[in-house]
Formats: structure tokens, sequence, C-alpha cells
């Protein structure tokens, strides 16, 4: 899942700790979501979303669904 996070905290000039405290994560959490290395639970997606005063889909972008093998 793309986010844009990164952009939005310089925007605003806040550390990835302080967005942290706000949404109740740890700072580590953070930077795994902002390099795409973990999915947030949709929880913790809308909780970072209202941070920034954004819709989900603002913030987020899911991935293109994959597409099923055919048979061989």
């Amino acid at each position: 899942m793309k986010n844009r996070i990164r952009v939005l905290r310089a925007e605003r000039r806040w550390s990835q700790a302080e967005l942290a405290a706000q949404v109740g994560v740890s700072r580590n959490s953070i930077i795994s979501i902002e390099n795409g290395h973990f999915d947030p639970s949709l929880s913790l997606a809308f909780a970072i979303a209202d941070v920034f005063e954004l819709r989900i889909e603002e913030v987020f972008e899911r991935d293109p669904p994959r597409t099923p093998k055919a048979p061989s």
C-alpha cells in the first residue's frame, strides 16, 4: 500500500515521533508504514488520516488488485 505520510508530515513540520505520539504507536511503526514495509490496521489508518484532517483515500492508496494466473 502506498501512502503520502512522509509528505504530509513534512508539510506540517512533524517528526516521525510526533506523529507516532499523536496516533499512539511507536516511531518505528511510522517508519515502517512510510517505507511501505507495513500496512497499518484499518483503525490506525483512520487515526493517521484523522490527525491530518483528511480522508483515508487522501493518505493511502491501495495496490492494484492481483489477477490470478491462468491454469497451465
